[in-house]
């Protein structure tokens, strides 16, 4: 069974990069068809999509983070890390890493999330 689990600073300065790794265990990130989502929930409120990386290393974004998001992978570690630059109190959230068939699901399988404040 896959488990997810992610993994960073909890506190990040103002207009430094935050940079969250995910680590998946019990399969290979490179098999099946799947996609490896970033998604966040703000504090009171919904469930936004960051980015993904899918089993071929293809990526995608959400439009309004795009400029700010990167998302790569180590097939060697088998691990997705995500790099959000120039953060702002607007990106505290709790940051999930999960897999799914779909880009930007949480319905598949997914970590238990890492609460990440923006704060000086």
């Amino acid at each position: 069974q896959v488990q997810l689990v992610e993994s960073g600073p909890g506190l990040v300065q103002p207009s430094q990069t935050l940079s969250l790794t995910c680590t998946v265990s019990g399969d290979s990130i490179t098999t099946g068809v799947y996609f490896y989502n970033w998604i966040r929930q703000p504090p009171g409120k919904g469930l936004e999509f960051v980015g993904a990386i899918s089993h071929t290393g293809a990526t995608y974004y959400s439009p309004s983070l795009k400029s700010r998001a990167l998302i790569s992978r180590s097939t060697a570690l088998n691990t997705i890390t995500l790099q959000l630059s120039s953060v702002t109190p607007e990106d505290t959230a709790v940051y999930y890493c999960a897999r799914d068939g779909q880009v930007g699901s949480l319905k598949g399988s997914r970590g238990q999330g890492i609460q990440v404040t923006v704060s000086s």
